[in-house]
């Protein structure tokens, strides 16, 4: 039946122990310094090529320009619009596929120029004597390196290996992709500079730049970079505004060459305000080409005046014939004009309102005031409708953001909505003022008629003719406006900070935090690694794990055994390993005191195999055996002996024979080469070990031994896996429980507490055995022991093995 003493592993509970851990992690110092050589030396390799690095910005701002020839006395009037979005629409348009495609083929930005460096190529831009002068009608070769030697001051060479028989061609005007064949190998070809190399996969002229310097046997390396890869690249330019002004931006670039960032962020810049620049003279443009066209028609009619002028003139005196009539003339011709403006008013009106009915692009609406409107609602809102419906068409290139289509379309919707309401306000108010003139001029007119009939007809020639040169001169005063106020536009984008190399700019490479990461790598990879193993690792380490586990006392520590032979003691007397083992001995006759006088029998048992049971057994009989004791070992691990071959003994006889009443104890009883030390083998194994062990016959034999042997040391069989050690408990004085460092499992004591709690183990104690402090680089033999220099001259040193531990210990011994 169960007991409930073996639910002892409740008592315990499992902590991490960061002493241990910590430990540990001394006792592994050669990892990290193996780790930290590998990731200082990755490191350094990093750091070597990679290429430095620059940052160039510059600064800009948006602030809405008026027009300075906009005055009182202006009547016409271009806005772009209010400044609300602007500065997010610049950062968009600036962003754009559209606008950096325009840039890249503006700068020639595709054509790469190179230098061999020690690790990698690296970009030469602004630094080799020449350039490159593309044909844009014919294609060229893409993503193939193109070396170009200069073998005299006019001649220079072409090279071009060519690894397969097929090559891709881009023309980068149109951007169209073709291929074409070529042979393999390495293609070469000399041309004199400026000369043009027409060649089916490239088309250009070398030309020389303004200060070559000496360039006379110096080579070079040219790619034509695939296209859309260029513009995606520049696409992705820093901009970021000033917190404090809404109106200013900073472009920054990164990269290798300076002088590249610098022509490209000036180029951006300037294509951005001509553009611009262009958009806003959009309404200008506009109005004049309405102008103009309405300027040919009134041309043709004022002609025809005069000619019916003339011929009417033919054979009259008209001054005579003008008199009495001018009175009217002059009043009629003054109406006339008059109700000219209002029936231009409600053309442009009705013209107006039929376009923001019935169209979607806005961007040609000509100027209000063309037809004399000075209404300023009505000037600013097509001003503004005219400006977003550019923007939205320019837009449609360069994004894909269909939120901000819709918040344009919202906009141009609204202002459509007030414009109509704007147009019915304004129409009414016109055709009363329509209605007023014609009345006055019906009166004129009345009294038109009252005149001869020649003065009534050089009144209507003269009123037609007067008409068309009011018109006329109108039109041509407004054209000059409209010309003067394009001229004197200004873009709503300046540079405040254009782009320049000022010598420093440098960012990088941060070689200081690949060498923090180094470290840091360094020593965070070995620690996880230790980590991971203590956390797996169930294994007994030191005293404090014995003594959280279980309350049987411990006895001793000892060292791990050096040697290869387990005749440690008495090879090596005067070692630290010999002293733990004496230590022990110590201990055992502080037991034996309190116990009746006579021989002491003393078992050692374990948990498992390879647990150094057997050295233990041996070593412990050795140092009493050195006392002048007379000890005997016997070996009772009848199922797996192994004792004999230390002291290099035949295994024929043994206790077996004794216990099955084949030999006496004097046959069984083998002497050894250590003075006042017999041993007694296991002899051959026997089918009934157990049944061997629990008979009479072992008892008989322990008694005589007694007789003889002032200690008998019992080599038992591990009591975690068989039964045999807990039938000799009974004739034993002492148990000595081995538990080795990294070998004994921590649930192992369980099964040792319960056997001990139900008396089935009794007087036992523990020896901890093979213990290493790792955390030094000597060892620590002993419970207690590893004094370093001052244990000099107490026992025998025993040199590290390890080369890297000799040097320290003789550096910390000078």
């Amino acid at each position: 039946m169960l007991d409930t003493k073996d639910f002892s592993f409740f008592e315990t509970q499992n902590n991490f122990d960061f002493k241990a851990f910590f430990t540990k992690v001394i006792g592994y110092w050669p990892w990290f310094i193996v780790t930290l050589v590998i990731a200082f030396t990755v490191a350094y390799q990093v750091n070597i090529r990679k290429q430095k690095i620059y940052g160039v910005s510059t600064t800009v701002a948006y602030k809405e320009e008026n027009n300075p020839f906009f005055t009182a006395n202006t009547s016409l009037v271009f806005n772009w619009g209010g400044t609300s979005d602007q500065v997010q629409n610049l950062t968009t348009t600036i962003k754009s596929r559209s606008h950096n495609e325009m840039v890249v083929k503006e700068l020639n930005y595709f054509i790469e120029y190179l230098r061999q460096g020690k690790y990698n190529l690296e970009d030469a831009y602004g630094e080799v004597p020449f350039y490159i002068n593309i044909n844009k009608n014919f294609p060229q070769i893409t993503d193939q390196l193109i070396n170009i030697k200069f073998l005299s001051p006019t001649e220079y060479e072409i090279s071009i290996n060519f690894e397969s028989s097929k090559v891709s061609l881009l023309n980068y005007n149109t951007e169209v992709l073709s291929s074409t064949n070529v042979v393999i190998g390495e293609f070469k070809k000399r041309y004199k500079i400026g000369e043009t190399v027409s060649l089916p996969f490239l088309n250009w002229k070398l030309e020389l730049t303004n200060n070559p310097g000496f360039y006379d046997g110096s080579t070079h390396i040219v790619r034509f970079a695939n296209f859309n890869g260029i513009v995606e690249n520049y696409k992705n330019i820093d901009i970021s505004s000033d917190g404090k002004g809404g109106g200013v931006l900073q472009l920054n670039m990164q990269g290798t060459n300076k002088a590249r960032m610098v022509d490209y962020l000036n180029g951006t810049v300037n294509k951005l305000i001509s553009r611009q620049l262009e958009a806003k003279n959009q309404f200008a443009k506009n109005t004049i080409a309405f102008i103009d066209s309405t300027l040919v028609a009134m041309e043709g009619q004022l002609k025809d005046t005069e000619n019916e002028l003339k011929v009417f003139s033919l054979d009259k005196n008209i001054y005579e014939v003008e008199l009495g009539g001018e009175k009217y003339t002059d009043k009629i011709s003054d109406l006339d004009v008059e109700k000219d403006v209002i029936n231009r008013k409600l053309a442009y009106y009705n013209n107006l309102k039929s376009y923001l009915i019935n169209s979607t692009d806005y961007s040609k609406l000509p100027a209000p005031s063309v037809a004399g409107i000075e209404d300023p609602n009505i000037i600013s809102n097509v001003s503004k409708l005219t400006a977003l419906s550019a923007e939205r068409s320019a837009m449609s290139y360069a994004v894909k953001n269909d939120k901000q289509f819709k918040d344009f379309d919202v906009q141009m919707d609204a202002l459509k909505r007030v414009l109509l309401e704007n147009i019915s306000a304004a129409k009414s108010a016109i055709q009363y003022d329509l209605s007023a003139v014609n009345r006055k001029i019906g009166l004129v007119e009345n009294n038109i008629k009252k005149l001869p009939a020649q003065q009534q007809e050089l009144v209507k020639i003269n009123r037609k003719y007067d008409l068309n040169k009011n018109v006329y001169n109108s039109f041509l005063e407004k054209r000059s406006e409209a010309d003067i106020v394009r001229a004197a536009n200004l873009s709503d984008i300046q540079f405040i900070d254009p782009a320049k190399d000022t010598g420093g700019g440098l960012l990088g490479p941060k070689t200081s935090v690949n060498y923090i990461l180094a470290l840091f790598m360094g020593l965070l990879l070995p620690l996880i690694f230790i980590f991971i193993i203590t956390i797996l690792d169930n294994t007994i380490k030191n005293t404090d794990d014995i003594s959280r586990l279980t309350t049987i006392p411990i006895l001793g520590v000892v060292g791990k055994n050096p040697g290869k032979s387990n005749l440690a003691v008495f090879e090596k007397p005067k070692s630290a390993l010999a002293e733990s083992f004496r230590s022990i001995r110590s201990s055992l006759q502080f037991l034996y005191k309190k116990q009746q006088s006579g021989s002491k029998v003393l078992m050692l048992t374990s948990s498992i195999s390879g647990e150094g049971k057997t050295f233990s057994a041996i070593n412990i009989a050795t140092v009493f055996a050195l006392s002048e004791k007379k000890t005997v070992i016997v070996g009772l691990d009848l199922r797996k002996p192994k004792i004999f071959q230390d002291f290099q003994i035949e295994n024929n006889i043994g206790a077996v024979n004794y216990l099955i009443g084949q030999k006496s104890l004097e046959e069984i009883t083998q002497s050894t080469s250590i003075p006042y030390l017999d041993f007694i083998p296991s002899g051959p194994i026997p089918p009934n070990p157990a049944e061997l062990i629990m008979g009479d016959s072992m008892k008989e034999m322990l008694d005589e031994l007694k007789l003889k042997y002032d200690y008998i040391i019992l080599d038992t069989p591990p009591v975690g896996l068989v039964s045999d050690a807990l039938e000799l408990t009974p004739f034993c004085d002492a148990t000595l429980y081995v538990v080795r460092q990294s070998i004994t499992k921590k649930d192992m004591l369980t099964l040792v507490n319960n056997k001990h709690k139900r008396g089935e183990l009794k007087n036992i104690s523990i020896v901890l055995n093979g213990f290493e402090n790792k955390a030094k680089y000597g060892y620590g033999y002993g419970y207690g022991y590893g004094y370093g220099n001052y244990a000099n001259g107490y026992h025998e040193n025993e040199e590290p093995k390890n080369p890297i531990v000799k040097f320290i210990k003789k550096t910390f011994k000078k």
